[in-house]
């Protein structure tokens, strides 16, 4: 099998079966993305631990087969990553598609790696880069709420302390 039929098959197969679709138990993170131009949408439901552990993510939303494709992908890739690594993984995965780097996180296994790079081919088709990257955004976003509750719960406790 070439790569470019490999590379479809797992596109065609997380967006017929996508995993980890719904609403995550006590998820204390979320955002929602939306792609205008086509109607695509996702909202990625983010767990992570006392340690800025992804303990568990998962999505709903609805569109074309790339998106479905790489919000599963997504969430098969992140969960049980650190805060970081997670951070890392998203930036590497954009830097794939908008200018063609390789894959440098070695915290992936060769699987993970091959789920990632199914979507490279995107690059190819402009009107499709959003397809692929809508959730990885919505992601950054989950992560970055995630972070800014947690400094307002830090700052709020500080107060507590020094301000009865």
């Amino acid at each position: 099998m070439e790569l470019k039929e490999l590379y479809q098959e797992i596109i065609l197969d997380h967006g017929k079966n996508p995993r980890n679709k719904g609403k995550c138990n006590s998820f204390n993170s979320d955002a929602k993305g939306h792609n205008p131009l086509c109607g695509d949408k996702v909202h990625i439901f983010l767990k992570l631990d006392d340690k800025k552990k992804v303990e568990d993510v998962s999505f709903e939303g609805e569109g074309c087969a790339i998106s479905l494709a790489s919000a599963s992908i997504l969430t098969e890739t992140i969960k049980g990553k650190e805060y970081n690594n997670a951070n890392l993984i998203i930036k590497d995965f954009l830097n794939l598609i908008k200018y063609e780097k390789k894959i440098t996180i070695n915290s992936l296994s060769e699987d993970q790696k091959t789920s990632i790079m199914s979507l490279s081919g995107v690059k190819n088709f402009p009107m499709r880069i959003k397809c692929a990257t809508m959730a990885w955004h919505t992601l950054t976003s989950a992560l970055k709420k995630y972070m800014d509750n947690l400094k307002n719960k830090i700052i709020e406790e500080i107060k507590k302390i020094y301000d009865p």
